[in-house]
């Protein structure tokens, strides 16, 4: 089944596997709570045990060799409307939601430190904001 939008997460290659899975997880969350028609149902099994749903379409996970990559795509993606998420890198030093306001609010679009993105929209546009970049191996 084809999706009219998409999820794109793009991840400093240079971060410490952690970082990257940590990042990953955090930006994903933020589009499950912002859309939730993105959302599946429960599931089920054998033993009628329900678990969580996940997210119902695909995430396609990018790598930025630089931060000049990933500053591209986040400039491109605000040209383009499309809904961003940021991780920036002083957030693997705060400890609470309360924390991490406070450091991304300190910051303006040019000066953040960003670790990874994650955009949301329509195909078209999700592509040419991330024209360039290569799938994370």
């Amino acid at each position: 089944m084809p999706f009219e939008n998409k999820i794109a997460i793009v991840i400093k290659d240079d971060l410490q596997h952690w970082q990257k899975l940590n990042v990953a997880s955090f930006l994903a969350s933020s589009v499950a709570v912002r859309f939730p028609e993105t959302h599946g149902q429960p599931f089920v099994n054998a033993s009628n045990s329900e678990f969580l749903p996940f997210i119902k379409q695909p995430m396609l996970i990018y790598k930025a060799d630089d931060p000049s990559q990933l500053d591209r795509a986040f400039r491109r993606a605000k040209e383009r409307d499309l809904h961003i998420g940021v991780f920036t890198s002083p957030l693997f030093l705060t400890k609470n939601e309360v924390e991490n306001h406070l450091e991304i609010g300190k910051t303006t679009d040019e000066s953040q430190d960003l670790a990874g993105i994650v955009i949301y929209g329509e195909n078209k546009k999700v592509n040419k904001a991330l024209n360039g970049l290569k799938f994370h191996d």
